[in-house]
């Protein structure tokens, strides 16, 4: 099995950008980005460029698929 890891807070955190913020500059509501934050919620495509480019990170910096050892 995959796990779906992101590193949104650590990047936002980076530039003093809060959750409400980051959410507003990509179009979606706070709960969203918390729930992508915490792993609870996988973005669309669309959804994951936006938060890159908002954040100055590649999609494949910010957003990576870790192997756990599960089939």
């Amino acid at each position: 099995m995959t796990d779906f890891k992101n590193h949104i807070k650590q990047h936002r955190a980076r530039l003093n950008l809060t959750q409400q913020a980051l959410a507003e500059r990509v179009s979606v509501s706070r709960q969203t980005i918390i729930a992508i934050e915490k792993g609870h919620y996988v973005p669309s495509a669309l959804l994951a460029f936006k938060i890159a480019r908002e954040l100055g990170m590649k999609v494949d910096e910010l957003f990576e698929l870790e192997d756990n050892g599960e089939n």
